[in-house]
């Protein structure tokens, strides 16, 4: 009520704006602004003089108007009048600008102005309008057009508003007291220049004891000291702004803060229990995860990290754990391979720490705990143990067969101690050289060894359970055969050697070295003589250079191509080993022709026969002539090849040799393929070679060409000197395939030697004659002669 007499006393005040005021004084101007003069010209009749009027008009202040209005009748706003009003509605009054005819309405009659709706002045806190008076006989402007302005007037009719519905923070726990946690915002859309309707206070509804707000911050603060994650993690605080300075009646609106309390590491680790048991079969191999242990942190995250050890305890060195980051578990391992016949019993004292510790608690007591953890070996069949990893045995190179070269011991770990038995991995020697007696694991030898072909020998053996045969282990065994001097010495290279013919007495003409097979522990050491019958050479001496190396000296001055063109020196090497091995080497000497320098230039027998200084001309006249007597031996030849000859037996008792290199003694008579008597009638035609086709060959022989024989001369002379010939021949085989014909020519010392014959006679033949007849025979000897070779 006391606002609404207020709100009538300022309007009766503020309408007392209308007035008159008539000024004598020349182009006298009003006070308003908007205020105009109108000059009017006459004549006095009195003094002549020209009179001047000012109309009347008015001027305007401020309108005010309160926002909100819910009376029952329209908001009275003014009156608008001019002294040019008689009262007679002569003049008609007109508003225009914001809002006019729909907000604010004018009686054109009387002037007065209504709001004709409730206004709001956080919409719009003023409005300009124009107003003028016009005569309504004439439509005359009586007063020009006016401005004036319209302010609304605010009252408390907007709630304070935060910025946000909903609030989300965050503190870490174990904070102190006044710990800035968020500030809260609330706005309000009264006019702040007018009044407390804008002035908010804020105060918290929800939340206390744990946090407190600043009235007019509206910054949030905990209120508690040493608040705890683990006992509550989640607060939800309501917060509440106030207008009118937060007095009785004044507008409100609240909030939401949800406030999370985020973990450090606060808590140490806690195992639940005391101690922990497990077992562990003794064949588990290292790396077996045997169980799980946990301690509890309450903390998260990295504050709840935790690292397991062994601290102490008999099994530190046999187990050891780790620690699994996804559950924060530790794993307890084996670390080295267990004996239960050894011990049975392990103890540990594992440790749980934090890893990362926050400094401001560590007052609160050690970041770590122990637990007692006791660990059972359970006995299990264990194959068989060597008692080395590996074996190395070392044997001589001329062990004999049978002989024992060394031992393998195995045993069985467990208590019953089974009984073992020991053999070879047939896969580590396919060549059967070991053995091994099954018993006492004693390896010895099934044949002889060289340590040139093989120096080494890798084999495996195996031991294995007799009770159980699937228990078996393996080791392998290296096997160095030592050497023993059973090589000779022999020259290191093939050695072309040439003196030359005017070499002098004295004169180094090879140097010649050995190698051995052998590898004697302190090196080789060779020695260089000449044979004994050789010890006085007369044309070449050996002088050895005590380093494993001879040179050969020349004994004279001179040597002639044309008496001896090849020397043959045999030289004795010798080793230093036990024992002493020596061999014989011929060192072969060509005399060559040297330039004085001592320079080959030719060492071949024929160039002697060349005469000296012959221009090149006449050498190549020389190769000409050759070449044409060449061609022309071969045209004589070939024609002689044309001619047709006669056989040289017409009869049919015509015998000629035929020798095929078989490894048989033919078929006798009915062997029709070995032989071809055309061969024998024809001798032209014994030059081509001919197989049999009965049998394949192993070995064909090219028989020698000799000059055919172009006179008809008797088969027995043909054959005497195609023997002799053959008996000559150093390429002949040393055998003989044996054709039986009808004819063998007169006054045989073999008789007959058909095999016909012999099937006549009772009992064995003696062939001990063919010993007497040659080499040629040799082969007939042994074949036939005697007992043995019947055997055979």
């Amino acid at each position: 009520m006391e606002i609404m007499r207020i709100h009538s006393f300022l309007t009766v005040l503020l309408w007392s704006s209308v007035f008159y005021v008539i000024h004598m004084t020349p182009s006298q101007k009003r006070t308003n602004k908007h205020s105009h003069s109108e000059r009017i010209t006459g004549l006095s009749e009195n003094d002549g003089k020209t009179l001047h009027r000012t109309k009347r008009g008015w001027m305007w202040n401020q309108f005010f108007l309160l926002e909100e209005y819910t009376g029952p009748d329209t908001q009275y706003v003014g009156k608008l009048h001019t002294d040019q009003d008689k009262g007679d509605g002569n003049l008609k009054y007109i508003l225009t600008g914001d809002g006019a005819g729909s907000l604010f309405i004018i009686d054109e009659n009387t002037g007065d102005i209504h709001a004709a709706k409730k206004l709001d002045r956080e919409e719009k806190s003023l409005y300009v309008l124009r107003a003028k008076a016009i005569d309504r006989k004439t439509g005359r402007q009586v007063e020009p057009e006016s401005e004036f302005i319209i302010k609304i007037h605010d009252i408390n009719d907007n709630e304070p508003k935060f910025t946000k519905d909903m609030y989300t923070a965050s503190i870490p726990e174990m904070s102190g007291v006044g710990t800035s946690v968020i500030q809260v915002t609330a706005t309000d859309a009264d006019d702040a220049n007018y009044g407390n309707s804008a002035k908010v206070v804020y105060s918290i509804l929800q939340g206390q004891p744990y946090f407190s707000v600043d009235p007019e911050t509206g910054i949030i603060k905990t209120a508690l000291p040493d608040m705890s994650r683990e006992n509550r993690e989640q607060y939800q605080v309501v917060i509440q702004a106030k207008d009118m300075g937060g007095q009785m009646g004044g507008l409100s609106g609240t909030t939401t803060v949800n406030i999370t309390l985020t973990d450090v590491n606060d808590n140490p680790p806690r195992f639940p229990q005391s101690s922990y048991q497990f077992s562990s079969p003794e064949s588990a191999p290292p790396g077996t995860p045997l169980g799980r242990i946990k301690a509890n942190d309450p903390d998260v995250g990295e504050n709840a990290e935790i690292e397991y050890s062994i601290s102490n305890g008999d099994g530190s060195d046999m187990f050891d754990i780790i620690t699994d980051k996804d559950t924060q578990e530790g794993i307890i391992t084996v670390k080295k391979h267990l004996d239960f016949e050894n011990k049975v019993l392990y103890t540990l004292r594992v440790e749980a720490t934090n890893t990362h510790p926050d400094p401001r608690f560590l007052q609160l007591g050690p970041f770590k705990d122990t637990a007692l953890v006791k660990i059972s070996v359970e006995d299990i069949d264990e194959p068989p143990v060597f008692s080395r990893p590996w074996y190395l045995i070392e044997v001589d190179e001329d062990a004999k067969e049978g002989s024992i070269i060394g031992q393998v011991l195995a045993q069985d770990p467990d208590v019953a101690k089974n009984a073992i038995k020991y053999s070879v991995d047939r896969h580590t020697d396919l060549d059967r050289i070991f053995n091994i007696y099954s018993g006492n694991g004693s390896l010895f030898l099934s044949k002889p060894l060289d340590r040139e072909e093989t120096p080494w020998h890798n084999i495996t053996v195996i031991a294995t359970e007799i009770n159980n045969p699937k228990q078996s282990s393996q080791i392998p065994v290296f096997i160095r055969i030592l050497d023993i001097n059973d090589h000779a010495p022999e020259f290191a290279n093939y050695y072309e050697t040439f003196v030359c013919e005017n070499a002098k007495a004295g004169q180094l003409i090879q140097t010649v070295s050995a190698i051995d097979k052998d590898q004697p522990p302190r090196g080789h050491k060779f020695f260089f003589e000449l044979v004994p019958e050789f010890a006085v050479h007369p044309n070449f001496s050996v002088v050895d250079n005590k380093d494993n190396t001879a040179g050969i000296m020349t004994r004279r001055n001179g040597y002639s191509r044309s008496k001896t063109s090849t020397y043959l020196l045999p030289i004795i090497i010798f080793d230093n080993d036990y024992p002493i091995q020596s061999s014989t080497g011929t060192l072969t000497i060509r005399v060559c022709a040297c330039d004085s320098r001592g320079n080959m230039q030719s060492c071949s027998a024929e160039a002697l026969l060349l005469p000296a200084g012959l221009s090149t001309g006449a050498l190549v006249a020389i190769l000409l002539c050759i070449i044409i007597l060449l061609v022309l031996v071969v045209l004589f030849t070939a024609l002689k090849r044309q001619r047709k000859k006669e056989p040289l037996i017409i009869s049919k008792d015509d015998v000629r040799d035929n020798i095929v290199t078989y490894n048989d003694e033919g078929g006798g008579e009915e062997d029709t393929q070995a032989f071809d008597i055309g061969t024998l009638r024809n001798p032209e035609a014994r030059e081509e070679s001919k197989m049999r086709r009965d049998v394949i060959p192993e070995t064909i022989f090219q028989i020698r060409r000799t000059a055919p024989l172009w006179e008809n001369i008797d088969v027995q002379d043909f054959i005497h000197r195609r023997l002799k010939e053959n008996d000559l021949d150093p390429a002949a085989p040393p055998y003989d395939s044996l054709a039986t014909y009808a004819y063998e020519g007169n006054d045989s010392i073999a008789n007959s030697l058909s095999s016909l014959e012999s099937l006549t006679t009772e009992g064995n033949q003696d062939y001990d004659y063919l010993s007497d007849w040659g080499p040629r025979f040799k082969k007939l000897a042994d074949m036939y002669g005697g007992e043995d070779s019947d055997r055979d």
